[in-house]
């Protein structure tokens, strides 16, 4: 009993990882896909938004420049933002418009040194260097190529908050002297964070429903397969005649039908094995009884010099040794799984050697044995068939009367042949024609009760059956055989 203990824990310890191995596969592609996914939109957007930011700057930036004369720029210099020039005062009155319409943080005007000519929102003087330029090189030296940007960073502000700057080229007839910078918030930010965020709950929601989805998905499958644990532990236990209970689940009831089926194999082999044991027991009982008792009367008559009657004990004794012998060959042969050795075997050569081998058994008793076969190829093992015919044959001549007549006709069927054996003896009773298959069911004396049950067993290896037909007057063993690849010409079919 302590043997399926650590079978039992290593199969329930099986079981309890297919919870643990389904929120793996469920849980674990999908936070990859779902981290993938999520950076990739958010990058994407991202990208997509600072791209569009960078476009409108710059283009409010073109804008901002074509109002802006070069010339008058060029003359503006240090000190006129503190005396208040008109030509300054006109250039940071319209950067303060286009500031306050455009809804940028910063408008401002640059020389291609770098430095202030106007800041509208920054309030750097006149002369004084842009730090944030600095940062911006390469986007500046194609503005004064003559081409409008954007810068490629964002940069933080004073007040926490990301900004980006667009530029563009202020010219002075085809010479470009300097450049507008249009400062903007980057607020996409605020509802990409949202969405990010957003993303990240109803990824987590997600999450959860899978596993709960792979929990119940586990515990619906664990609980079939712990049926069919608890079967095949108790098949393993000896327990034969509990049947596997079926399961809704296609696979698994698969699996479970399959174990029924090997369940009632085993039962029925066991339930076999356990009756022949059994007959074995009860007719080995009987000759061994009378062996023993006519040694004993040997021994006693040769003691007594009554060698006449020690003669009669010694045959006696073989009988019993020979009837003995007979059982045990029928039980090996009937226990005995053979493999089938197939070839072409003619129908009517099957019947008449069948007929041949009792020829003289059919003469001690005066019975007249009659073959009538048509003509087909059987695809067959013939020792085995022709064991299983004499069986049959035998017990017919046995059931006649003397003057009697025994049958074996052979007849095409379709795609079969039947071979029956017929006689005009006593019958089955009724009662009995259930139990003639059962092994070492026997109503004669000597009898081993493997006969019949041994003729059905080489039948059905072959794929045919063995039956009683009960007639008036009449009893027929009909055998039923498929042709096989041989047609009723004797020949190949293809």
């Amino acid at each position: 009993m302590s043997t399926p203990a650590p079978r039992t824990s290593r199969l329930k310890d099986a079981l309890g990882s297919l919870s643990a191995r389904l929120l793996a596969a469920f849980l674990l592609p999908t936070l990859l896909f779902l981290i993938v996914t999520g950076t990739a939109v958010y990058a994407l957007a991202r990208s997509i938004l600072e791209d569009e930011l960078g476009n409108s700057l710059s283009a409010i930036a073109a804008a901002t420049a074509s109002q802006v004369s070069g010339e008058r720029m060029l003359t503006i210099e240090p000190g006129d933002d503190v005396a208040g020039t008109r030509t300054w005062r006109n250039l940071v009155r319209m950067l303060t418009e286009v500031r306050d319409r455009s809804g940028v943080r910063r408008l401002y005007v640059v020389d291609t040194r770098g430095r202030v000519i106007a800041d509208a929102g920054g309030k750097l003087p006149v002369g004084a260097e842009v730090p944030e330029l600095a940062r911006d090189r390469l986007e500046l030296s194609r503005v004064f190529s003559g081409q409008r940007a954007a810068s490629q960073v964002l940069f933080q502000g004073s007040d926490g908050l990301l900004y980006k700057t667009g530029y563009a080229p202020v010219r002075n007839a085809d010479a470009v002297v300097g450049a507008v910078a249009v400062e903007g918030s980057a607020a996409f930010f605020g509802p990409l964070s949202h969405l990010s965020r957003g993303f990240a709950v109803a990824s987590t929601v997600a999450l959860g429903v899978l596993a709960l989805v792979a929990l119940l998905t586990a515990r619906g499958l664990a609980r079939p397969l712990r049926r069919l644990m608890d079967s095949a532990l108790r098949i393993g236990r000896g327990d034969l005649t509990t049947p596997v209970p079926p399961e809704p689940t296609r696979e698994i009831g698969v699996l479970a039908r399959e174990l029924e089926v090997m369940r009632e194999a085993l039962e029925s082999r066991d339930r076999q094995l356990k009756l022949m044991l059994a007959g074995v027991a009860h007719e080995v009982r009987n000759p061994i009884g009378g062996i023993s008792l006519f040694s004993g009367l040997l021994a006693e008559d040769l003691k007594a010099g009554a060698h006449a009657d020690a003669s009669e004990h010694v045959s006696r004794i073989q009988r019993e040794v020979e009837y003995l012998q007979r059982i045990v060959e029928d039980f090996l042969a009937f226990a005995r799984e053979q493999p089938l050795s197939r070839a072409p075997v003619a129908a009517p050569d099957l019947l008449q050697e069948a007929s041949g081998l009792l020829a003289a058994d059919a003469a001690a008793r005066e019975v007249e044995v009659e073959v009538e076969a048509d003509a087909a190829m059987l695809e067959a093992d013939g020792s085995l068939l022709t064991a299983a015919l004499v069986n049959l044959v035998k017990n017919a001549v046995q059931a006649s009367p003397r003057g009697g007549r025994v049958r074996l006709i052979g007849r095409s069927q379709g795609q079969g042949y039947s071979i029956r054996v017929e006689d005009h003896g006593p019958g089955v009773p009724e009662a009995e024609r259930e139990r003639i298959f059962e092994p070492f069911f026997t109503t004669r004396e000597k009898g081993t009760g493997l006969g019949l049950p041994l003729s059905r067993k080489i039948v059905r290896a072959h794929g045919g059956d063995l039956r009683l037909v009960q007639g008036p007057g009449v009893t027929i063993f009909e055998l039923t055989l498929p042709v096989g690849a041989f047609s009723s010409s004797g020949g190949p079919t293809g």
